[in-house]
């Protein structure tokens, strides 16, 4: 007869079997194993989150109605808004649409150097931080005959923004660096810029610019140029040590750049944005690896809310499996 004590057996509940209480222990032992893998692996997501809480940017096009030096602000009116459409195959395709309903926009510019370039019916390209105006990151002068032609001439702000082929052919990439003492959560003062200036996607003229430090390359023998000045800047802290993992905001830099076009430049077989996306055509402002910032998105501090959220549930349950 089987007493009510289990010593080395133990009622399997409902199936009414018996069952050795060393097995019962290794089946729970092994859960108990599963449930620290999963929790392990939650965990580390948590800790090594990449840092993508980007802060909405909106890029307008329109002309510019009013500068304003004494509010330090610039306005463009009945603008358009850059957008793509991502379909299931193929790339994004995007183009310029009209905002709804037509308004003018109004944002404080990125640098005074603003008011020596633009003025009123100049057609200029903005980018705004996390919503419409109110402060452009990036203000870019454009020139074309053409409302499917546009070339950028002169960029005040952060070129990597600008979603417009430079005139004459030329691309310039930033590259910013951190001062990894100056660090606010997830940008970091940005003590240097490395910048490089490149003619029909191949690199000519490469330099390293301090805060306010600029120059001019004009090696191409056909009257064109190129003027970059490093205004100020931020970099991204995820590069510092012990600053890996954080989310926040993108670093946003701000630079001044000037291109006098070749003395034959000819605004003919140009690939825009209203085709298709303008780094499939000529060489435009590119995001450099060290700087990069992605599409923008809603804040991506939600990743590592839900991994919390399910290490805690994973860890109730496990919890409830050992009862």
């Amino acid at each position: 007869m089987v007493s009510g004590r289990c010593n080395d057996l133990q009622y399997g509940g409902c199936s009414g079997s018996w069952r050795s209480a060393p097995a019962v222990r290794h089946r729970m032992k092994k859960q108990m194993v599963v449930c620290g893998v999963f929790i392990a692996a939650l965990a580390l997501c948590c800790v090594i989150a990449p840092v993508s809480a980007v802060i909405l940017e909106v890029t307008y096009k329109g002309p510019v109605s009013t500068v304003n030096e004494a509010k330090n602000t610039l306005t463009i009116n009945t603008p358009e808004q850059y957008g793509c459409d991502y379909p299931a195959t193929g790339a994004p395709v995007c183009s310029w649409k009209p905002t709804s309903p037509p308004s003018a926009l109004t944002g404080t510019v990125p640098d005074a150097a603003a008011f020596a370039i633009f003025r009123s019916g100049d057609t200029a390209v903005a980018t705004s931080l996390g919503g419409a105006g109110g402060q452009w990151i990036t203000l870019a002068k454009l020139v074309g005959s053409r409302p499917n032609e546009a070339f950028v001439t002169d960029i005040v702000g952060d070129p990597r923004s600008v979603p417009l082929p430079l005139v004459g052919d030329y691309a310039v990439v930033t590259e910013t660096v951190p001062d990894c003492t100056r660090c606010t959560g997830t940008v970091c003062t940005a003590s240097q810029a490395k910048v490089a200036v490149k003619s029909t996607g191949s690199t000519v003229f490469e330099q390293t610019l301090a805060p306010g430090g600029t120059f001019t390359f004009n090696g191409k023998n056909d009257g064109s140029s190129v003027t970059v000045t490093f205004v100020k800047g931020e970099a991204a802290a995820q590069v510092c040590p012990g600053k890996g993992g954080m989310t926040g905001p993108q670093p946003i830099s701000a630079f001044s750049i000037h291109i006098v076009p070749p003395i034959s430049a000819q605004q003919t077989n140009i690939r825009t944005a209203t085709t298709t996306r303008p780094d499939e055509a000529q060489p435009t402002l590119q995001i450099p690896s060290a700087n990069a910032t992605p599409v923008p998105t809603k804040s991506g501090a939600v990743l590592p809310a839900i991994a919390i959220g399910a290490l805690a549930l994973l860890s109730l349950l496990c919890a409830g499996m050992r009862r």
